[in-house]
């Protein structure tokens, strides 16, 4: 499942409009919403939820997932940011349909997409 609205991955992990994500060697590149200019992947120039996904998030079995292992941003908590984007960037609507596909999921147990953030919630 995805959220349709497109806006709501658009303002999740926005990075600046010359940053990029990337390989471990620079600074940031694996960091949500940060990035570095020298970031090694130029398709996510200016990217946002999905190019973090992409480019971060599914490299090495989501290493850099809730902590950054990056060589210079080690540490980092893409966690922290990506939920700070979620309460501080998105409108009411937004979050109250964020919040919506969050319940839902919790209710049975499945997998979903949100705008290419994958989380695996279980039924207690």
């Amino acid at each position: 499942m995805e959220i349709s609205n497109s806006d709501i991955g658009k303002k999740v992990c926005k990075l600046p409009s010359s940053a990029k994500y990337g390989e471990a060697g620079h600074s940031g590149v694996n960091t949500c919403g940060v990035g570095n200019a020298s970031g090694a992947k130029s398709e996510s120039l200016n990217g946002a939820l999905k190019e973090f996904r992409q480019y971060v998030l599914e490299v090495d079995n989501y290493k850099h997932w809730p902590i950054t292992q990056g060589a210079t941003d080690k540490g980092e908590s893409n966690a922290a940011k990506v939920a700070g984007d979620l309460t501080k960037k998105l409108t009411r609507d937004e979050k109250t349909l964020v919040a919506g596909l969050l319940a839902r999921t919790i209710e049975g147990g499945e997998v979903i997409e949100i705008r290419g953030l994958f989380l695996l919630l279980m039924p207690f």
